[in-house]
């Protein structure tokens, strides 16, 4: 004995040492693993060293450029020299009324500084002399004959590239407007500079062509001239003084070398810093090589000048004081391009200033992130009331699982536009984007909190194993319509009194017995070996954890998600997808469950108005921050999901089948209160047994030993089943009163599919803590 005692203590001390050792090595593998996804989301191939390497040949270029524009300048020997203005583009300006216009500043004026976003439609027009000759009816053809008559357009289709010209109808500006060093007002300027992006696309830009755009503003006529190049080709400020008037181009010649030296500067900066921009937006594949010039011509605003200064002071540093209301931003142009024969029409623009902007950026993030929150504490609420196993066998996952991808899609925009938004207004953007990153953990957990519950539910026990019967043995009779109820606490049976009948009065066939199972070891790696590679690991890994599982989907969603908002047309099927089943998901569950959903009103209401807030500001709203243009169809989304929300409250009120034709309304839920044969009244224990919970004996119900009466027939029956009379009248009302009450008297004991009985308040008790039987372990469908 003290042997075999040894042996016990010497497996049980092993047993034990090597589950602690299991739990000490269970934060190593989540370790490497989070460790190898942030090294593949951090490693950049050796980008850096070519990004450092094109920074020191950027530098190394602008020096000469500095050196040998300044020798121009100063009239010595440079390898320099400026173009003469091209005496056919001032002609064809006028035309298009882009040449500048002088104002009376005591009525009109310009905006001192027009740094900000201005979009509009663009009307493009071939102007290679063989088609300008075969379009006669072009008012301006003419004079884009002389410009187009000395061009050679022999490499035209390869200048051209990929890019579909003739779906580009939109045309929009990002410019920021600086002034030259040593000019510290606005006033005190007559030409400034202006950079920025011009982007070329089609009314669904699900395309976009970005063009690098430098130009000179002449602040007393309004006028904007400049270069715009493609990707991959830079734009030469030096040549900016051959696109403006003759009056105005020593002015603009002066104000090109500081900012040469400005930008030499700061690239030098950077280098010595190092900070290093890994710019992936090039194209390896440029889609065309058409240089371009574009000419703008800003709209007069009705204010005087004395009045335009002190809005623009306000907006420049707000002291609170009232103003003039900001006029509109808006502007005429062309983008032209000679080499290519092309020749947009800007047209129909609406600008808005970036101080406008970043107020109305700011405005957006304040509200997104009050919506987020009331979003947060209303999930809060809800989980902590669905926590218990009961409460989450109701709720479906994928209702959560939906609002998880509008969570990761929502931080990866508002990440990307805190990115792209410099200054104050990506502070602000920081707000939405850590509620959302925090709701998309939290209902994700929830999400893999209710699968790891709801997992058995679909779970089919193998067959019983029937020992062979031996030849000594007689076979057992064949029951087809008697059962007993096993009293597993004491080890007795009842000897069956009545066949077990459904609340039709049909026999219903007795709940199949329990058999017992041989014990299946489950495969682990103790068992295969430890993985060989670090793949294999990786595999095991994600296999065997649920969390590993759970965070390697979320930064797949990510990954994913980054590339989506690239791409207005896939983000428009992510948001429709997911606000489709936003409910739709826990409608079926409930129907298919025959239960209620669980979901309060308070959380249905307030989630389904927040998450439609954020759909219509973007998809109805003409100026919304992103300048999305408005979507008829979201409407119809909308009351889409409005109807789903509704749907989800009545199921709590009216039943969850309660719009469904009759046919498809029966609920198919298990019946935990059939009728079961109770004792004989001679018999000593007057129970159905005892309750496999709190041992208490499961006494019957005096009204279950009442004569029935059958629904159909309308006979009453004694306890055996045998027919006494019929009846009609107040006795049928009266009889009919007396089922409702035995009804009511099974509720008062609980029979589960694995032939356990219990009080149904203890398994209602038991129920909100785990979903399996207390005795046999097995899974068990809601109460």
């Amino acid at each position: 004995m003290d042997a075999n005692a040894n042996n016990g203590r010497d497996e049980e001390a092993g047993t034990q040492a090597t589950q602690r050792s299991q739990r000490f090595r269970s934060n190593v593998p989540s370790f490497l693993f989070i460790s190898f996804i942030l090294f593949m989301l951090t490693s950049h191939n050796g980008d850096e060293f070519l990004a450092r390497h094109q920074y020191q040949d950027a530098l190394q270029s602008l020096t000469y450029q500095l050196s040998n524009y300044t020798s121009w300048l100063n009239g010595t020997a440079a390898n320099f020299t400026m173009d003469e203005r091209d005496t056919s583009i001032p002609p064809l300006l006028e035309a298009f009324h882009v040449q500048g216009k002088e104002l009376d500043p005591s009525r009109e004026s310009y905006y001192p500084n027009v740094t900000g976003f201005i979009h509009g439609s663009s009307t493009l027009t071939n102007i290679t002399l063989p088609s300008l000759k075969a379009n006669q009816t072009i008012p301006w053809g003419s004079l884009a004959e002389k410009l187009m008559h000395n061009v050679n357009t022999t490499y035209l289709s390869e200048r051209l590239g990929s890019w579909d010209w003739s779906s580009s109808t939109r045309l929009s500006l990002s410019i920021t407007e600086s002034l030259p060093r040593g000019v510290e007002h606005t006033s005190d300027a007559t030409v400034s500079l202006v950079h920025g992006r011009i982007e070329i696309s089609d009314n669904e830009e699900t395309e976009t062509l970005r063009l690098d755009f430098k130009a000179a503003r002449l602040k007393s006529n309004g006028a904007i001239y400049g270069f715009a190049e493609p990707p991959g080709r830079s734009v030469d400020i030096r040549l900016l003084p051959s696109l403006v008037p003759e009056k105005f181009r020593n002015e603009t010649a002066r104000i090109i070398k500081p900012e040469l030296e400005a930008r030499i500067d700061k690239l030098t900066n950077l280098i010595d810093a190092g900070v290093i921009d890994l710019d992936s937006s090039t194209d390896d594949t440029p889609k065309t090589t058409c240089p371009f010039a574009f000419f703008g011509q800003l709209h007069a605003a009705q204010i005087p000048y004395i009045l335009m200064q002190e809005l623009e002071e306000e907006m420049q540093n707000p002291t609170g004081i009232h103003t003039v209301p900001p006029p509109e931003l808006s502007l005429d142009g062309i983008l032209l391009s000679k080499e290519c024969g092309l020749l947009f029409e800007l047209s129909e623009t609406e600008g808005l200033r970036l101080k406008v902007f970043s107020r109305k950026v700011t405005t957006y993030a304040g509200l997104t992130t009050i919506s987020y929150l009331i979003i947060l504490v209303l999930f809060s609420r809800q989980a902590e009331r669905s926590r218990t196993p009961s409460g989450i066998s109701r709720v479906s996952r994928w209702t959560f699982i939906s609002q998880t991808v509008m969570d990761v899609l929502s931080f990866a925009g508002h990440i990307t536009f805190a990115i792209l938004a410099e200054g104050r207004p990506s502070l602000s953007l920081i707000a939405p984007a850590f509620l959302s990153s925090v709701m998309f953990t939290y209902q994700g957990q929830f999400a893999a909190l209710i699968h790891q519950i709801q997992g058995p539910e679909n779970f089919t026990p193998p067959a019983p194993v029937v020992p062979a019967a031996s030849p000594s043995t007689p076979p057992a009779p064949a029951h087809t319509s008697r059962t007993t109820v096993t009293n597993t606490a004491r080890g007795s049976s009842q000897e069956p009194l009545l066949p077990i009948t459904s609340r039709e009065g049909s026999p219903s066939p007795a709940p199949a017995p329990i058999a017992a199972t041989p014990a299946v070891q489950p495969t682990t790696a103790a068992n295969n070996g430890p993985p060989t590679t670090f793949f294999a690991f990786f595999i095991h890994h994600v296999r065997t954890d649920p969390q590993a599982r759970m965070w390697l989907l979320m930064i797949f969603f990510l990954m994913i998600m980054i590339r989506v908002i690239i791409s207005p047309t896939l983000s428009v099927i992510f948001v429709v997808a997911a606000y489709s089943s936003i409910w739709l998901p826990q409608i079926l569950r409930s129907i298919r469950r025959a239960r209620s959903s669980g979901l309060s009103k308070e959380y249905v209401l307030g989630t389904t108005a927040c998450r439609l807030y954020s759909l219509l500001y973007f998809l109805i709203c003409p100026k919304n921050v992103l300048d999305i243009d408005p979507r008829p169809w979201v409407w119809w989304l909308a009351l889409n999901v409005i109807i789903q929300a509704i749907i989800v409250i009545l199921q709590d009120v009216l039943g969850p089948t309660f719009f469904l034709p009759q046919r498809y309304a029966e609920s198919k839920a298990y019946d935990y209160h059939p009728p079961i044969p109770v004792p004989d009244s001679e018999s000593p224990e007057q129970s159905l047994g005892d309750c496999g919970i709190c041992m208490d004996a499961i006494l019957v119900d005096p009204s279950l030993r009442h004569h029935r009466r059958s629904v159909d027939s309308k006979e009453y029956h004694d306890e055996k089943g045998t027919t006494l009379s019929t009846t009609t009248g107040v006795g049928g009302v009266f009889n009919a009163m007396q089922m409702r009450g035995r009804s009511n008297a099974r509720r008062s004991y609980s029979l589960a599919p694995c032939s356990h009985l219990f009080h149904t308040e203890c398994l209602e008790k038991w129920l909100a803590i785990k979903n399996i039987c207390p005795q046999c372990r097995r899974p068990l469908p809601p109460l």
